[in-house]
Parts: C-alpha cells; structure tokens; sequence
C-alpha cells in the first residue's frame, strides 16, 4: 500500500511525455493567470471603449478556432510535437507585439495569430493536442480519468498562481513612478519570454506522443476500431450531439470569461489589481481541489452525473453574484461558485477521449473544442456592449448562468445512457 501511495504521489504512472506536457501546461496556464486579469483593464487604459475592448478578446478566442481547426485535421499529418512547438512560438510572438505597441490593428493581429488567453480557463489547440496525447501517457486506461484530473490540476494551481502577478503593476507604479499602462508591459515581456519557454520543453517530447507510434499502446475492443483519420458513423453522431451542447455551454460562458469579471468586479466596485489578483487566485486553488474531487466522484457516478450535478448549483451562484449589494458578498458567492464550476472540465474532456476510438481522438477533441471556441468568440462582444451601460452590469451574468443550466439539463437527457465502455465494466463490478 505505501509502495502504490509513493508511485501516484510521484507519477510513477505517468509517462516522461505524460511529464512534459503537464510541464508544458504549468508554464503556459501561469503565463495565462496573470494575462486574463490585465488585459481588459490594459486596453480600457490605452484608450478603447467597452465594445473594442470585447472586439479584441473576441479576437482572441478567435485564434483557439483556427488554430484548433488546423490542429483537428492536420496535426497528425504535420506532426503533434512540431504544431505544438509552432503554436508556443506564436503565443511568445503575441506578448512581445503586446509590449511593443498599442495600434489597434495591431493588437487584433496579435490576438489573432497568437495564444493571448482571457478566459481563465484554457481553451486553444494546445488543449486538443494534447487531449489527444495524454491517454497514452499512463500505464492503465482506468487511470484515465485520473491523468486528465492531474492535467487540470496542475493548469489550475499554476494559473492561480499567475493571477498573483497581475498586482504587480500597481507595485512598479509605486516603485518607479510609472504610469499605469506602462506598470502593466512588464507583464507582457514575461508572457512572451514564457512562450519561448514552452516552446524549449516541446522539443523534449519524443515520436511516441505521435499517432502511428501510440495506436498500438491502448487495447480497444473491435467495435471502437476502425480507419484511422476519420470518424465512424456512431462517433459522427456522438460528437456532433456533444459539439452542439458544448456550444451552447461556451457560448454561455463567453458571458462569464475571467477577464470580462475582473472587468465588471473593476467597473461595479473599482475593485484594484491587487484585489482582483487574490480573489482569482483563491478562486483557482479551489478549482484546483475541485478536480481531484471530479475524478473521485467520477469514478463512482459516472462522468456524466459528476458533469451535471455539479454544474447546476454553479450556475445558480454566478446568477447570485450579478445582484450582490457589496463587493465581501459579490467575492463570497463568486469563490463558492469557482470551487464548483469546473469539475465538469476533466470529466468533460475524458468523456469525449472515451467515447471514441484512438485514432479518431485527435479529430473529435478539435471539433468538440472548436465548437466551444467559435460559440465562446461570440458573447465577449455582446458582453463588452452591455457593459457600456451601468444599469445594465447584472446581465451578462444573468445570460450566462441560465444558458449553462440549459445545457446541463439538455447534456444529462441526451447523454446518460451513453457510457465509456470501461465505465460500464468499472459500474459492473460495483
């Protein structure tokens, strides 16, 4: 019993590319914690109004569709290791045009062909590689849901803790004497410096994280095998069904990115970066433990009930905040609604890698994400509008919140009978 607590403890079973790769997540989610509560503020300081503000984070969720899109039909042909290694280049290139200029134009290229992450969540085609990958990267299928609970875990903890850095421009300006624009570019220089970093831990992983070298690796019972590259008639219909639940769930979520509540903590309290740093950062440590509960409670209910049953008290919560009368009671009902939210992601993503079959795992990550990403690009600007109004600050969080408990209940209805075929076996013995 020790000897197996020392080996999970240790990720005895996690491979060296399994290692990498939650390496590889550290650095970038970290980069991502701090970028997601600046930003918004950044633009309003350069001078954008409200609705350009949500133009360029619309632009960024932009690049997770393309980039997704390209990574859904094309990594496999062009190679896991080198897309993810292009696509870390791009998120360094995006911070440093960042910090080099405040062109309007500019900075929706930037956000455009870059990894400029506003959500507080991750969302990109490192995601959808990566998914693909981390199957393979364990030395047990039942240890599936596990690695994808580590996976976010160690994503969340580190964007928890990049949060903090978003108070230090207030310390530069007291430091330095900066103005506040020029206390926030600091930050950007890291962010690309930090990409060229996850670029340098992408040459390490080796051609077994590649698809010909892992179809071997997972035993799959014959009806789950098919051609490779393509999707069989049943995983057609699974992930279109999933695709457009997951649609309207992002599309709700747009409403709820973590840069548009800093903005609206920022705007409805003149909450300080300081402030917003800690309450982002609280709220990512109890995310973080939330997944190690995902797993756990997956493991005994289902994937699907853990996603559902967790999902509704959240998004009754973030409806609450959108009518807190002081901001201790705002941060309160947000942080219990954050310790909630995202135990639906783990098991999300290892119910999409479980319903098909290994080679089709690439392709159904990438449209079930793009799904999400092109849905999710949409609200950021619609939000941005309806924040230009003061009367109006409650709505975004009114909008997202009921649309979520709409797509849990549609999700549990349509998806409840369909189980993994391991989870069947696990259920089974119970």
């Amino acid at each position: 019993m020790l000897r197996k607590c020392y080996e999970i403890l240790h990720f005895k079973w996690i491979t060296k590319d399994g290692k990498l790769i939650l390496i590889a997540r550290l650095v970038r989610n970290f980069s991502y914690g701090f970028l997601s509560i600046i930003l918004a503020i950044y633009l309003r300081l350069v001078g954008l109004d409200s609705f350009l503000v949500g133009i360029v984070l619309t632009a960024s969720l932009l690049n997770g569709i393309i980039f997704t899109l390209l990574a859904s039909f094309y990594v496999d042909q062009i190679g896991r290791r080198k897309m993810l290694i292009i696509y870390s280049g791009l998120m360094s290139l995006s911070g440093a045009i960042f910090l080099t200029t405040n062109n309007f134009i500019a900075l929706i290229g930037a956000a455009l062909i870059g990894t400029i992450n506003v959500t507080g969540s991750e969302t990109g085609a490192f995601l959808s590689i990566e998914q693909a990958v981390l199957p393979n990267t364990v030395d047990n299928i039942k240890r599936r849901n596990s690695i994808f609970a580590v996976y976010n875990i160690v994503g969340t903890f580190a964007m928890a803790a990049g949060v903090l850095l978003a108070g230090l421009p207030n310390v530069f300006q007291q430091l330095f004497q900066l103005n506040p624009t020029d206390a926030i570019k600091p930050l950007f220089l890291l962010y690309s410096i930090l990409g060229l970093t996850v670029m340098g831990i992408y040459f390490f992983l080796s051609k077994k994280i590649e698809l010909e070298e892992s179809m071997d690796k997972e035993r799959i019972p014959k009806q789950y095998t098919r051609s490779p590259h393509s999707l069989s008639t049943n995983s057609k219909i699974t992930v279109a069904k999933l695709s457009g639940l997951f649609a309207v769930d992002s599309f709700a979520g747009g409403f709820l990115i973590q840069s548009i509540v800093s903005f609206w903590f920022y705007t409805k309290f003149q909450a300080d970066l300081i402030l917003l740093s800690y309450i982002f950062s609280i709220a990512g440590i109890l995310t973080a433990f939330s997944f190690v509960i995902a797993s756990k409670v997956a493991d005994r209910v289902g994937l699907i009930n853990t996603m559902v049953f967790s999902h509704i008290p959240s998004n009754i919560l973030i409806i609450i905040v959108a009518f807190a009368p002081t901001l201790p009671i705002a941060i309160g009902f947000y942080i219990a609604r954050m310790a909630l939210s995202q135990m639906d992601v783990p098991t999300r993503q290892s119910y999409v890698m479980s319903v098909v079959r290994e080679e089709e795992r690439t392709v159904a990550a990438g449209i079930t994400n793009t799904s999400r990403n092109v849905a999710q690009a949409i609200s950021p600007s619609i939000a941005g509008h309806i924040l230009q109004s003061m009367s109006l600050l409650y709505a975004p969080f009114l909008l997202g919140g009921f649309l979520k408990i709409i797509y849990d209940v549609a999700l549990y209805f349509s998806f409840r009978n369909l189980k993994p075929y391991n989870e069947d076996q696990d259920i089974s013995k119970r």
